[in-house]
């Protein structure tokens, strides 16, 4: 019977050893947070990590003792007789360096101050992460995971797992997601910024000495963002063209229902989310591209994997179109990896990865207990 994994409690872990970065700089000391969920079996090959989109973080399932509304952003997936089921699975979600959730980030106070790092965070790419997830993979004992799991920006980390740790990956599970950024993205991505650069409160990421919060660059910026997860069909099926009050109010306020929508969540992200945190992961999402070091070549780029594939899109993604998603299938396929390709017919648009959507769910139910069979021999 599917249920919830019920109550959890977020764990924090500590790293003395300085992380090499990327870019050159390095991060001294760090922590990541995470939570878990079901038992690691004996042979510790049960082991899925999950790893988060931009706005996400590490409570990927249950509620909170303190905050039962709070429920894991994909709660639907994961739990007892779910597709991803934690009475089979040791499922791992574990908060990105540079996020605004608990692990090391724009907030923490920097080692040898009395400020938090803010601007100076160093600036953090997909790959770091993965090599930090790693480290932490390393101190729970986990040799090699029996997937890696992720949606959207999630899913360019669990495509890094595959050709950074290849022996250290049995299942990589890529969903909705890209090999590299479309120069339209990269566009959204730097509107969004320059919206959060621009507001006179964001005192070039000093914020936090002035006590403010430059929420009407961080409202513009969730605005262009969720526009952008949504598809045209789901925007008119819920809002259309409805006024809030019935006719025009030939003013520049609140008159459609859309509006009203956009407005509200924005607001609601602006409580929350860190500014800082939002320039270095969306800068994150620009930078991603294996293909670079490769003359471009995403097949030379992958040659390295060894995992089996399941890739997935979504019909009315307009944001990481089913292309993205063929392409990386086309460069595993030209390096005769195991693939499974699913392209759903969903009319959510981005967003569809999040929701539960029988003929996804169920493609991902088949596949994680395909890996079940598998697991002890190897595979």
């Amino acid at each position: 019977m599917m249920g919830s994994v019920g109550e959890v409690h977020a764990q924090r872990m500590r790293f003395d050893e300085a992380l090499a970065l990327r870019s050159g700089a390095s991060l001294a000391g760090y922590d990541l947070v995470y939570e878990t969920y079901g038992e690691l079996n004996a042979a510790r090959d049960n082991a899925v990590l999950v790893c988060h989109a931009l706005n996400a973080s590490h409570h990927v399932a249950g509620t909170y003792a303190d905050e039962p509304e709070n429920v894991g952003w994909w709660d639907n997936l994961i739990g007892p007789g779910k597709p991803l089921d934690t009475e089979r699975f040791f499922v791992i979600g574990v908060n990105n360096l540079g996020s605004c959730f608990g692990s090391t980030g724009p907030r923490t106070i920097r080692p040898g101050t009395d400020e938090p790092y803010g601007p100076d965070f160093p600036v953090i790419t997909v790959e770091d992460w993965v090599h930090s997830q790693a480290r932490f993979a390393d101190r729970l004992g986990i040799e090699r995971f029996a997937a890696v799991l992720g949606g959207s920006l999630g899913g360019m980390q669990a495509l890094a797992w595959s050709f950074l740790y290849p022996e250290r990956i049995a299942n990589a599970v890529v969903i909705a997601t890209a090999a590299h950024l479309s120069a339209q993205n990269i566009a959204f991505d730097e509107v969004a910024r320059r919206a959060i650069i621009t507001d006179p409160d964001f005192h070039g990421g000093h914020f936090y000495r002035h006590g403010v919060v430059p929420r009407r660059g961080l409202q513009v910026a969730r605005m262009i963002g969720h526009i952008t997860y949504l598809s045209d069909d789901v925007m008119a099926e819920k809002f259309g063209r409805a006024l809030r009050s019935g006719d025009y109010s030939f003013s520049f306020d609140v008159d459609f229902e859309i509006e009203s929508y956009l407005r509200y969540q924005a607001e609601k992200f602006s409580s929350y989310y860190d500014a800082n945190t939002y320039l270095l992961i969306t800068r994150a999402l620009d930078y991603f591209d294996p293909s670079r070091e490769h003359g471009g070549d995403l097949a030379a780029a992958l040659a390295a994997t060894r995992a089996n594939f399941l890739v997935a899109s979504f019909t009315t993604d307009w944001r990481f179109a089913p292309q993205r998603s063929r392409e990386i299938v086309e460069a595993l396929l030209a390096n005769h990896r195991n693939v499974t390709y699913a392209e759903i017919n969903a009319a959510h648009g981005h967003d569809a990865f999040l929701l539960d959507d029988p003929q996804y769910h169920g493609l991902l139910r088949a596949y994680f207990e395909r890996i079940v069979a598998g697991l002890g021999s190897g595979r």
